[in-house]
């Protein structure tokens, strides 16, 4: 079955950004930011008791260390500072969550660091080597695309498990990437993710921004947790992937 997460916890100080609470009580799991994108000590710790409350598993949510960006700029950073960065982020949620009767099972990069993991086989193979090389395993989340099969290698190689996603509201490029936020149309509204997500459970295939139907293999759906409109249809969505 599918299971649907969301990226939350990305509130920061006095800053709040996001609907956790809104989202959490339909979610299978939960994405949270660990302080570099997005984050700090006292909303991760809010983010925890929230998910430990709706029994939803959680998950690392890395980002490059670009408050000012919210991730979203790329960084050119070395084979050792991906690694570092990344698990850094990770062990940081893992005691975290062990110290509020919870665990860390899975990662899931955020913004850039992410795009950077799809589309740069440098990158994906320093974040691969970065969860390969934790004291524990965990599953690393990677974007569902046409090229799933040779990732799937890749991380049977790095000895490490993975699970592939979709976005239920975001556009699709026509290789199988999500469409530059830069470009209109980027972010679906309540109409066209929920008939997304419906493509997705009943055809196995998304359509592209260009009308190329392209099929992917899904493990988990994510709803981004600062997309109001995302959010205010996640009931909906929950229902569909049911």
């Amino acid at each position: 079955m599918m299971k649907l997460n969301c990226d939350l916890g990305e509130s920061f100080g006095s800053w709040k950004m996001g609907f956790d609470e809104q989202a959490m009580p339909f979610l299978d799991q939960a994405n949270i930011a660990c302080g570099f994108h997005a984050g700090d000590p006292v909303w991760m710790t809010k983010t925890l008791a929230l998910a430990v409350a709706n029994d939803v598993e959680v998950g690392a949510h890395p980002g490059y260390p670009d408050l000012v960006g919210f991730g979203r700029r790329s960084m050119n950073c070395s084979h050792d500072e991906i690694v570092g960065l990344m698990q850094y982020q990770m062990a940081a949620l893992d005691g975290m969550a062990q110290s509020h009767g919870s665990k860390m099972t899975y990662v899931k990069p955020h913004g850039a660091l992410y795009n950077d993991m799809m589309s740069k086989d440098s990158v994906r193979a320093s974040i691969m080597q970065a969860v390969a090389s934790f004291y524990k395993p965990v599953r690393l989340v990677l974007q569902a695309t046409p090229e799933s099969a040779q990732h799937r290698e890749e991380a049977k190689a790095a000895d490490i498990e993975v699970s592939f996603e979709a976005f239920a509201d975001r556009c699709y490029d026509d290789d199988g990437r999500l469409l530059s936020r830069a470009k209109a149309g980027a972010v679906h509204n309540r109409e066209r993710m929920l008939a997304q997500v419906q493509q997705l459970v009943s055809e196995g295939c998304v359509t592209s921004v260009s009308g190329h139907t392209l099929k992917l293999d899904v493990d988990t759906l994510c709803v981004h947790g600062d997309n109001e409109e995302g959010v205010r249809a996640i009931a909906a969505i929950r229902e569909l992937i049911a």
